[in-house]
């Protein structure tokens, strides 16, 4: 049980550790950077969707089950996208303003973020511990560059860097909760993980095209951006074959 907790634990804020980077950048990030850095982190999603997420989603349900849950990942991010053109946060006294693009971004996370937990948790209660280790680090190393680009959407939104590494480690903090609740409800996990991963799959797959890389591109930076995206891939997927 310790290793569960120990384990979902750092797995989640390991998408703190990635955003605890906007805490020390300098005041500004350039275009081609900020582009760069988009393109990159879109690489690594779309390795973790195609090559991590559809292939388990497959292999613990099958075509229909990840059909069904990457159309709906795909329609609620496509409604959220649609009906909340602004979301307001209170903070002790300011409030905070996100915009639908910042909003797709973190529900899109923190959506990716179940399945992701949930694997924890199941992996922990099903296999050797070593297993639920190798999988705990595995999401950790992923989480990170995650929560480095909600961070850094949100200090383009002129949200004080404290805020915006408060609000990305969040993001990942649903992972305990579902980490836990795998490692209980395991009878019932071999029916819901298909549909959770390839619902994270389609929400990722949706962030990617119809964000990440259009805004990637838009500032005259398309073959820098075009070269860090398949680093970025390349990266993930090196990261896949190693765990």
């Amino acid at each position: 049980m310790s290793e569960v907790i120990i384990g979902s634990v750092l797995s989640a804020l390991s998408t703190g550790l990635g955003a605890l980077v906007i805490l020390f950048m300098s005041e500004s990030v350039t275009h081609r950077w900020r582009d760069i850095l988009l393109a990159f982190t879109a690489g690594i999603m779309m390795a973790a969707s195609t090559m991590g997420l559809i292939p388990e989603a497959l292999s613990s349900g099958g075509f229909l089950q990840l059909s069904i849950g990457i159309f709906l990942g795909v329609l609620v991010l496509t409604l959220l996208e649609k009906n909340i053109p602004h979301i307001d946060l209170q903070h002790s006294k300011s409030g905070i303003e996100f915009d639908e693009k910042a909003m797709l971004i973190i529900s899109a996370i923190t959506l990716h973020n179940i399945p992701e937990g949930l694997s924890v948790g199941v992996s922990y209660a099903s296999s050797a511990g070593e297993t639920g280790n190798l999988i705990a680090f595995a999401i950790g190393l992923q989480n990170a560059p995650e929560g480095f680009l909600v961070a850094l959407f949100l200090v383009n939104q002129k949200i004080s860097r404290w805020k915006a590494f408060i609000i990305a480690t969040l993001t990942g903090a649903i992972e305990i909760v579902t980490g836990l609740l795998g490692y209980y409800l395991t009878s019932f996990v071999d029916f819901l993980v298909p549909y959770g991963l390839s619902f994270a799959a389609g929400a990722m797959l949706f962030i990617i095209y119809k964000e990440l890389i259009p805004e990637s591109h838009g500032d005259g930076h398309e073959k820098s951006s075009t070269y860090s995206f398949i680093i970025g891939l390349l990266f993930m997927i090196f990261l896949i074959d190693i765990f």
